[in-house]
């Protein structure tokens, strides 16, 4: 793009605050311009595509479909659109998820307001960009042992509290089998018990990639 032109940007968040803060600091910052807010997915997809901003700060969770959705609408019709996913979610399958939809970088909200400009100049110019510490834990899923389809449906009913003779009836399958579905689950996530892999499922947004 060229140097001499402002890098223009399009913000996508559910919160106001968020995006008042997000409009002020792009404001304030030379060589930033901020073209357009969305308070949800759908309006994310629509501005961005009447828009066509450089570069996009869209959020996961949002009404309207969530920004992971608006991301997929957005790059099958711009295949080189340029987005940034800024969230507080920093579960390995969280960030998976967004990079394989198609994101340019993933972010933490909990960034620095220099990490936030940083990020965005690097992704204008055809960069991308990890928050510290999210490589590693991309790494580590690879590395570590992936849950099987059927194995994140019955992690979705245990961590919703269901015992394994309503898992079995909800998904048509014996008791036996069911044990042996969340035998595997402990065994994957490294836990001891059905309390432990709700929680490291939460933690990682696994349950959430289901």
């Amino acid at each position: 793009m060229d140097d001499a032109r402002p890098i223009t940007l399009l913000i996508a968040d559910d919160h106001p605050l968020i995006l008042a803060g997000l409009a002020a600091l792009i404001r304030a910052e030379p060589g930033l311009a901020l073209v357009g807010q969305a308070g949800d997915a759908v309006a994310a997809v629509d501005h961005y595509l009447r828009l066509r901003p450089d570069v996009m700060l869209v959020d996961l969770n949002m009404p309207g479909g969530g920004g992971i959705e608006a991301i997929r609408k957005i790059r099958a019709i711009v295949p080189d659109a340029r987005i940034v996913i800024l969230t507080t979610y920093d579960g390995d399958e969280d960030v998976h998820r967004g990079l394989l939809a198609g994101a340019s970088a993933y972010l933490l909200k909990q960034s620095g307001l220099d990490e936030v400009v940083h990020c965005v100049r690097q992704v204008a110019a055809n960069r991308r960009y990890l928050a510290p510490g999210l490589a590693e834990k991309l790494a580590a899923r690879v590395d570590g042992n992936r849950l099987s389809r059927r194995e994140l449906e019955i992690l979705v009913h245990l961590a919703a509290g269901l015992s394994n003779k309503m898992i079995a009836r909800t998904e048509n399958i014996g008791v036996g089998t069911v044990k042996y579905h969340v035998n595997n689950i402990l065994s994957k996530l490294n836990v001891s018990c059905r309390t432990e892999a709700a929680s490291v499922a939460a933690r990682r947004g696994l349950i959430q990639s289901y």
